[in-house]
């Protein structure tokens, strides 16, 4: 009898296991194909005596085994769409000020997030997690392209993961 108790205790604890677990956590290297992570393209070159010239944005390649998966991503939010108090819209890049630079990073390298039920992000120098679905869809800003979007279903503070 005892040995059926433990084993429904057991089945418990399996099946309220944290949804963490239903997202494959990825690093930013993770959106770039290993062929390009290989043989990077060269990097777009400042004119340095023209103030005014914008180099191109790299256009960076997917990795279609991605598209539709669920993922937990970290990074740095750029606002897009929402107000004061949530953001509906966003770009997610991997470093703080990511899409203030020229260039900004290559389009595999940020993510367009839509999250309609908006987050509240305090303070834009602090690093979040982005839970949802990922797609190989690109998007398009004034901030910068994307190769990747993404439909949240969570943004938290960033914790480094146990």
């Amino acid at each position: 009898m005892l040995h059926y108790i433990a084993m429904a205790l057991t089945a418990l604890l399996f099946a309220t296991a944290p949804l963490a677990d239903e997202y494959r956590l990825l690093e930013w290297d993770d959106l770039i194909p290993l062929a390009e992570q290989l043989n990077p393209p060269p990097f777009p070159q400042v004119d340095h005596n023209d103030e005014f010239a914008i180099p191109a944005q790299p256009i960076g390649k997917v990795v279609p085994s991605l598209n539709g998966q669920q993922v937990r991503l970290p990074g740095f939010v750029v606002p897009l769409e929402g107000d004061s108090h949530e953001i509906t819209a966003f770009l997610l890049v991997p470093y703080f000020g990511a899409c203030i630079h020229v260039p900004p990073p290559p389009t595999n390298q940020i993510v367009y997030v839509e999250y309609p039920a908006g987050a509240q992000v305090d303070d834009l120098w602090d690093a979040v997690w982005v839970t949802g679905t990922l797609h190989t869809t690109a998007a398009s800003h004034d901030m910068g392209n994307t190769a990747y979007s993404l439909t949240g279903t969570s943004v938290i503070p960033y914790e480094q993961p146990h």
